[in-house]
């Protein structure tokens, strides 16, 4: 395939201006700045924006007062790699069996001949950054990275002119940096080595040598190579000079962020700032240990609110915030055990991640998949809350509405245009989401439809309700918020509605 676009005609300028019904949009439809924060499991009722009385996040608020807060928002799936991407192809993960969490070793599961967002912005003339955690595999297939000189493909490959990136997420190795597809700070002299299927002779790990553990030990899995005090899952050799330093990973990512904006405030550009934070393992800066009085988790959380704060100050300083578009969200439902020891679940308190509904990260439930979202335009949107159901697969399609770009006939294929919801203007929204978790489920804003399916009823380490049954599932998440009382048998003619939209979407195929 290759990658194209066309131009639309009377989409931008006084087209876009009735739009959204206010004439600052004309002035700030030329070309506005993109950035996106993509937050790493932190759930609905994390912020307290969203109504949590345990957690202050004051940036996060500031953003949401300038912003549109919405209460129905979706990502596509309950874990990362397969909902990071959707959203940065509008293409429903479900639709590829090869997009389950990823190995840090894993190939790029989004293939250059793909088109991307990143495309989508840098046809339009914006210079394209990517910034923290990637996870979506590096190089052409598992296992075949050069650690060691150029990682090809990469993100160049789809669209990004700048990249500062983890090659996946913080429990996994390789525990490096790489920018535009080079390992940083890698010694020539010391060479890294990655296997996921067996250990390097010689090194040591959490299994066999937990007395190295110094900072955090695992509580389910994450006990192979040792970085930092702390085992991780798979196994990695040399590149000392090149490891990261958990506790100034937020600090790392926050810098390059400001630096990008830097550079670019002279041109349109996009961001894609993905933070690690509150992912495990929880190693918060020391200037934030200790602030949330819910341990290193609610510590974390501060320390994600304290990146906001940096990157509003920097849109400021710089006279960009009118002309910069900011959409805050989080790749799935929160998890507070997903691997360490390091009390979250014992200091949690009466802080619920998950806010009002029932399940978290991995699960079929609401909490898997709604997430927190913000969408702010300082002078076009005017600090409401919005009803409406939005999904962050429509990022692709809002926003090549906006920038008057036709999307290719190919595997853009399940975004939609919701520029008018996600700027306020639209109080519907979708009529309806697709979500996957262990099953698929679809929601329509008022009733839900799970399909059946034989899995475990919990996730026994992260405690986590997977929300799987052998019976198809019905709630009204309207009234029944937190999905207790299964209403399928009483009426099988919604579930078969619903069920029929799913089958409508499965097939589904390119143009």
């Amino acid at each position: 395939m290759q990658k194209s676009s066309k131009k639309i005609l009377g989409l931008m300028g006084a087209g876009s201006a009735a739009l959204v019904g206010t004439g600052a949009f004309a002035q700030q439809a030329k070309n506005p700045n993109v950035i996106v924060i993509m937050a790493d499991d932190i759930g609905y009722g994390d912020l307290s924006c969203n109504g949590e009385k345990t957690i202050s996040t004051p940036n996060v608020e500031k953003l949401a007062s300038q912003g549109v807060r919405f209460t129905d928002a979706h990502s596509a799936a309950a874990t990362s790699t397969p909902s990071r991407y959707s959203f940065l192809t509008g293409h429903y993960n479900w639709r590829r069996g090869d997009t389950h969490i990823a190995d840090g070793d894993a190939g790029m599961i989004i293939r250059p001949e793909q088109y991307t967002v990143a495309d989508l912005f840098k046809e339009s003339g914006y210079k394209t950054g990517a910034i923290g955690k990637w996870h979506l595999g590096l190089g052409d297939k598992k296992g075949s990275q050069n650690w060691n000189g150029v990682i090809t493909p990469g993100l160049k490959d789809i669209g990004f002119d700048y990249s500062y990136i983890m090659a996946a997420t913080a429990d996994r190795v390789p525990c490096v940096w790489v920018e535009d597809m080079k390992v940083v700070n890698l010694d020539a002299n010391d060479s890294i080595f990655v296997s996921y299927v067996k250990n390097f002779e010689g090194e040591p790990t959490g299994k066999n040598n937990p007395e190295l553990l110094y900072r955090q030990k695992p509580s389910h899995g994450h006990d192979q190579s040792i970085v930092n005090g702390i085992s991780r899952i798979g196994y990695m050799k040399g590149g000392k000079n090149a490891l990261w330093e958990d506790q100034f990973i937020a600090d790392s990512i926050t810098n390059h962020a400001i630096d990008f904006i830097d550079e670019n405030k002279d041109n349109p550009f996009f961001l894609y700032l993905a933070t690690n934070d509150i992912h495990v393992p929880r190693v918060p800066h020391p200037r934030f240990e200790g602030k949330s009085g819910m341990g290193v988790r609610g510590d974390a959380l501060l320390e994600f609110d304290w990146t906001v704060g940096k990157v509003l100050e920097t849109l400021d300083r710089l006279n960009l915030t009118e002309n910069t578009i900011i959409i805050l969200t989080s790749d799935n439902g929160p998890v507070v055990d997903d691997g360490y020891q390091d009390l979250a679940v014992e200091l949690l308190g009466k802080h619920r991640p998950w806010g009002e509904f029932r399940g978290g990260k991995y699960s079929n439930f609401e909490a898997g998949t709604r997430i927190p979202f913000i969408v702010s335009w300082k002078g076009v949107t005017k600090g409401t809350v919005s009803n409406a159901l939005v999904a962050q697969i429509d990022f692709m399609g809002s926003m090549a509405a906006m920038l008057g770009k036709e999307l290719p006939n190919s595997t853009c294929i399940d975004t939609q245009n919701q520029l008018k919801s996600w700027l306020g203007k639209d109080k519907k929204g979708r009529d309806y989401v697709v979500e996957s978790a262990q099953s698929l489920s679809i929601s329509d804003g008022k009733w839900k439809f799970i399909r059946p399916n034989n899995g475990a009823k919990m996730n026994k380490f992260t405690n986590t309700e997977l929300g799987n049954d052998k019976t198809p599932q019905l709630y009204n998440i309207k009234k029944d918020r937190n999905e207790k009382v299964n209403l399928y048998d009483k009426n099988k003619k919604k579930a078969d509605e619903l069920n029929a939209l799913l089958e409508a979407e499965k097939s589904k195929t390119q143009k």
